[in-house]
């Protein structure tokens, strides 16, 4: 029997803590006592994800194996470990069984009876609630100690505090106290800001010049963590709670270097008026006056720096990447000629600006690339596939052609006979032929194989949707293509750059050539010169 084991924890400090291990050994346990084991590639372990969310590594990897048929078994903790949504997990237990495919649950027994499935979805449905109830007593809980002026709200210190917790002060509260080492540094960043006019750029070379660490102990400081410093009310003794909020996930073109493909969280952190702070009084470092002189300062520096022009003024922005370190392309611009008569832009990976890293070595040597060459090496492609859009025609026909065929008249007919073979060995059963023993073995494992079939139908039935949708895919391209090429000439900025996220997924860019992913398939060029 082929089986495999599902474990997932919600946050980084649980699965920091070690809560994920004593899950696997408990699986690991239950599946030795069942006298089977698993094999490595078989333990799918979600780290750090919610429940809330079905886009998670492991449990696309499970999906996958499922739905390729060789797995007889699945062992997990609880369903709550599927999903804490009911749906999910209803959806999940579903999918899997309809792949004929056994759940074991560790936190109760196995059963397939009217009882069994009423345990399973309250289970399920208590578990969404407790996680909403968690959730709203949490928030209330923290916004109240807040209003009461608690510090435990806070959990963490900026850069000059120390956060003592409840279980380690002498008067069980929680509070912030200066560490006079970086205390000191603080002040002389407010000073320079302040009084000599200095720079954030200019305070980054200061602070590394001196050899002064960061909080993760760094020497080499980033404007921005020295202005999110300068705007921190707490260094004036008023720390702030409540100054962001969750909201839906913003869309990214692709993931950041040293990120998942599927985030974790599936929301994203917004800003929160400063009005609706609530502030909380803890050890000021600095002097409001001072404090206002450097938010008088920034606002000047900004009013009299260059102003960018807002949104994106390059054709590929958020698209490029570095296929050797894994940063982000992004554009700069650049001249040609001595006297700069001649302007272009270049991308240029971000690893290799040395400003960036620390010591001002940079982390990668890969070249630029001109920018007019690379966006029309792109375009061109673009136009290719608006010009002929029966290549997406030519490329699912492809993809079909070389995975697995499903013949559905014969699958349906192998899908009858399981079916007889079950009313066969239930009459059998009835009449005293086949003893409980034998007809139980027996009944499951064909129930299995006709479950699979009856997979494989709806694989293939939802091939054959996914073939009408292409389809229709096409003709809309097609109609799409006319309407574009007719006026390929007079296409404007954004609606160029909107044709392009439409169709291109992400263009990697190595030492000698560049690979542009399309929605449907790879495509590489050779390099253009960065000169």
């Amino acid at each position: 029997m082929q089986v495999a084991i599902y474990a997932r924890v919600s946050s980084d400090q649980q699965a920091e803590a070690g809560t994920i291990k004593s899950q696997i050994a408990a699986l690991i346990e239950r599946v030795n006592s069942d006298g089977l084991k698993v094999p490595e590639e078989l333990k799918f372990v979600d780290e750090g994800y919610s429940g809330a969310t079905l886009l998670r590594p492991a449990l696309e990897r499970l999906r996958d194996v499922v739905y390729g048929g060789t797995l007889d078994r699945i062992y997990i903790q609880s369903p709550d470990r599927l999903s804490r949504k009911y749906a999910y997990q209803i959806l999940l237990i579903d999918e899997f069984r309809r792949a004929g495919v056994e759940i074991a649950f560790l936190n109760r027994q196995n059963g397939e009876t009217p009882e069994d499935e009423l345990l399973l979805q309250v289970q399920g449905v208590v578990s969404e609630y407790e996680r909403a109830k968690i959730m709203e007593r949490s928030r209330r809980g923290k916004l109240h100690a807040a209003k009461q002026g608690s510090v435990s709200v806070l959990a963490g210190a900026p850069y000059g505090y120390r956060y003592i917790a409840k279980r380690a002060s002498e008067d069980g509260e929680a509070r912030y106290e200066i560490f006079f080492e970086e205390a000191r540094v603080v002040q002389q960043i407010f000073e320079w800001i302040g009084k000599e006019r200095v720079t954030l750029r200019e305070v980054c070379r200061r602070l590394s010049t001196s050899s002064i660490k960061t909080r993760t102990g760094k020497t080499w400081w980033q404007p921005k963590s020295i202005l999110l410093i300068l705007r921190n009310p707490a260094y004036i003794g008023q720390a702030a709670f409540g100054k962001t909020k969750y909201g839906p996930k913003h869309l990214r073109l692709r993931p950041h270097k040293g990120h998942r493909e599927q985030s974790r969280n599936q929301y994203s952190v917004y800003s929160v008026p400063e009005e609706e702070w609530i502030h909380i009084a803890v050890p000021a470092i600095i002097t409001s006056a001072l404090f206002e002189t450097v938010q008088v300062q920034i606002a000047e520096n900004r009013s009299t720096a260059r102003v960018r022009k807002d949104g994106a003024k390059h054709l590929l922005q958020g698209l490029t990447g570095c296929k050797q370190c894994g940063h982000a392309y992004y554009p700069k611009p650049g001249v040609r000629s001595k006297d700069k008569s001649l302007l272009c832009s270049y991308y240029r990976c971000i690893g290799s600006d040395g400003y960036r890293h620390e010591g001002g070595i940079p982390a990668c040597d890969n070249k630029p690339i001109r920018g007019d060459s690379l966006e029309k090496a792109v375009w061109d492609e673009v136009v290719k596939i608006l010009q002929k859009p029966d290549c997406l025609e030519k490329e699912y026909k492809r993809r079909l052609a070389t995975g697995e065929t499903n013949d559905a008249a014969k699958m349906e007919s192998e899908q009858k006979k399981l079916r007889n073979a079950i009313a066969r060995m239930i009459d059998g059963y009835a009449d005293g032929m086949i003893k409980k023993r034998e007809f139980e073995p027996r009944i499951k494992l064909v129930r299995a194989k006709l479950a699979q079939i009856e997979s494989q139908l709806q694989k293939a039935q939802e091939t054959a949707d996914s073939g009408r949708q292409l389809r229709l895919l096409i003709v809309q391209l097609g109609d799409f293509s006319s309407s574009v090429l007719s006026n390929l000439q007079s296409l404007d900025f954004e609606t160029k750059r909107n044709v392009i996220r439409a169709l291109v997924k992400r263009i990697d860019i190595d030492r000698d050539s560049v690979n542009v992913t399309f929605r449907f398939g790879d495509i590489e060029m050779p390099k253009t010169k960065a000169g």
